[in-house]
């Protein structure tokens, strides 16, 4: 009887795992910058526009977003970079780049508002409004000023000059006002695969927003680390004649730096 019973249960546990859903790859909207921090010697960077999981390293096709920009938050002068998008191929799906020139002073920062990708296996739209930061020539001030996106993270922690296990703080806004209990998604962007995740939780790390919006993570590694905030619109979009649900996210992307290099 107890030998039955234990075959039963290893029945019952093998459909038990072959019905549960794996944990979902997290999708983030992504713009990494080939520098962050200009001087007199290095004037321009290049930034590289994606949709990707970026731990396992699988890409996804981005469509031309609706908008690009890069917004001077020192001095307030907003420039287009729509029309200076070059197609590109980035973990073997559609991407693109910009070469960019910094010629005056200031913080930077480089946003897109992508055009909501269709999950099917989420039964969903995605949307993720993603930006970056560059600082240029000494100039430091405006990093924390907000965009005024539909939905954003603002860094609390200067968001550049990092080194690896620094604690970044960010607010979660949606039309300007902080979300308490948001969902933060965190991942590193695992050029190469390098690291092997010990198994799925390890991918993708996840943190709650406390009252006020505001969390905190500290990366245990160098490279770049994206933040996604996830939240759901408060309006649907239709897909093959069905209102289906449209999950906006604010996502950030910040590099750290290893510590004595």
């Amino acid at each position: 009887m107890v030998s039955k019973n234990i075959k039963l249960l290893k029945i019952f546990l093998g459909l038990t795992f072959i019905l549960l859903p794996s944990i979902c790859m997290a999708h983030f909207g992504t713009i990494m910058l080939k520098n962050t921090m200009l001087d007199q010697y290095t004037r321009k960077t290049q930034a590289i526009f994606a949709f990707i999981h970026p731990f396992e390293q699988n890409g996804m096709d981005l469509e031309i977003p609706d908008k690009v920009e890069m917004i001077n938050l020192t001095t307030g002068e907003k420039i287009d970079l729509i029309n200076f998008l070059i197609p590109k191929k980035i973990l073997n799906h559609k991407a693109y780049k910009s070469n960019i020139a910094i010629k005056k002073p200031g913080v930077y920062c480089i946003y897109m508002i992508p055009k909501p990708y269709f999950e099917p296996a989420e039964d969903k739209f995605i949307k993720h409004i993603t930006k970056t930061y560059l600082a240029a020539f000494g100039e430091e001030e405006g990093w924390s000023k907000p965009l005024g996106l539909e939905v954003e993270i603002v860094p609390l922690t200067r968001p550049f000059g990092l080194y690896a296990g620094n604690v970044f703080r960010g607010k979660v806004l949606r039309n300007g006002q902080p979300i308490a209990g948001a969902e933060v998604e965190v991942e590193y962007f695992n050029r190469g695969s390098k690291i092997k995740a010990r198994n799925e939780y390890m991918v993708t790390q996840v943190v709650l927003t406390d009252d006020k919006g505001v969390f905190s993570y500290s990366p245990p590694a160098p490279g770049w680390w994206g933040f996604s905030a996830l939240t759901e619109a408060d309006y649907k979009i239709q897909h093959n004649g069905q209102d289906k649900p449209v999950e906006v996210g604010g996502v950030i992307w910040v590099k750290f730096l290893p510590w004595g290099k």
